[in-house]
């Protein structure tokens, strides 16, 4: 029997009630000594029962993502190894099923939920219910804003991924004048503010000296000599560059850009795109277009499909978060507050009311260069998963 199973025992419930009714029996033994033998047996069967009760959920935000069905496999593999029984539950995109599915959870008897919001901000009042009943909230990957409710955030160093991003364009710019498009995911979601607060920091004084030229964000070309972004400040070009992290709204947003660009903003072009899915969508639009004679484009994840591109020469590189360390770092604080202890924490993440403690991880920069070496050779993936390699 594993360590905690996720779901009460219905035969011990009903060993209890045949317990419960043989009180009413006649008994052999003496009439003193019936209780005794009662109480130790139900004592038993109640001990398991707990034992037996949910001790931690997971939430996660889709399944029409391919980082979060790798997320979701690494969990399942994780925890079986560990001893432990898994339900993992999708939120589909959508708020309110994401609240239902942690009050499921709640009801199963759960001591801690490990959550990853579709949206920081709606997520509080999930959170919040979580709270009242009296189980832990970790964030995972994304964190919750605007709610004390949150105990723990397992991360990347976000801000190290957009810097990576940033920097990976920059190590490849020659001269002055260089045709820069910016994309970020979603304003609901936290990280692309602080993905894209990394890359700005990098970005910005290349920016500024002409190295580099917004083409596609009169907001950002607006705030351009600005080191240092309010959030309000990033919320305001985060909105017109916006992928959703959805696929076809990056490639309409790619094509829509490039409808509106002449051929003097094309040539030789970098491309801040904000994750893998959204950095294939905004590359296929890119590599159609007559007048991109070349790009760089960035992304994250790690994904097998933005591998193959990479392989293939039609995505610059990706930053890599081993998904495995993260799924790690979860469990680890998710079994440290069931047994009632603390976790390591290193570092805080403000979300609006409250600097949560970070359990933050390091990122990995992939490109055709060492994608065997960390990817393949590291175990991560197998070369069988691709073709083209050398």
């Amino acid at each position: 029997m594993s360590k905690k199973r996720f779901f009460v025992v219905l035969t011990a419930l009903f060993v209890i009630s045949a317990i419960a009714l043989s009180a009413c029996a006649p008994a052999a033994a003496p009439a003193e000594e019936a209780p005794a033998v009662e109480e130790a047996v139900v004592e038993e069967v109640v001990e398991e029962v707990v034992e037996e009760k949910l001790a931690v959920g997971i939430v996660l935000p889709t399944k029409d993502e391919p980082r979060w069905i790798q997320d979701e496999t690494r969990f399942t593999e994780a925890l079986t190894a560990a001893g432990y029984d898994a339900e993992i539950l999708f939120s589909q995109g959508d708020s309110a099923l994401e609240k239902t599915n942690v009050e499921a959870l709640i009801t199963k008897g759960v001591e801690v939920i490990i959550i990853c919001p579709h949206d920081g901000a709606a997520a509080a009042a999930a959170a919040e219910a979580a709270a009242d009943a009296g189980v832990k909230i970790i964030s995972y990957d994304r964190l919750i804003r605007e709610t004390e409710s949150v105990d723990y955030y397992v991360t990347f160093d976000s801000i190290a991924v957009g810097a990576e991003q940033g920097q990976y364009l920059l190590d490849n710019v020659t001269g002055t004048g260089n045709p820069l498009y910016l994309y970020a995911g979603a304003a609901s979601d936290n990280n692309a503010f602080v993905f894209f607060e990394g890359a700005w920091g990098v970005l910005q004084p290349k920016i500024a000296d002409g190295t580099f030229v917004i083409k596609n964000s009169s907001e950002a070309i607006a705030l351009q000599d600005k080191a240092t972004l309010t959030r309000d400040e990033l919320g305001q070009i985060i909105g017109q560059i916006t992928t959703n992290w959805d696929f076809d709204d990056a490639k309409s947003l790619a094509e829509a850009n490039l409808t509106v660009a002449g051929a003097a903003d094309k040539g030789d072009v970098f491309i801040l795109a904000p994750n893998d899915g959204t950095a294939r969508a905004i590359a296929d639009a890119f590599t159609v277009d007559a007048d991109v004679t070349n790009y760089f484009v960035s992304g994250q994840d790690a994904e097998k499909a933005s591998v193959q591109y990479i392989i293939d020469g039609k995505q610059s590189m990706t930053v890599w978060k081993d998904v495995r360390i993260l799924v790690k770092d979860a469990i680890n604080a998710a079994v440290a507050l069931v047994e009632g202890s603390e976790p390591v924490s290193k570092g805080v993440y403000n979300n609006g009311v409250k600097d949560v403690p970070a359990i933050q991880s390091a990122v990995t920069v992939v490109d055709k260069d060492n994608v065997v070496s960390t990817l393949i050779d590291g175990g991560y993936y197998l070369a069988s998963d691709f073709t083209g390699l050398d």
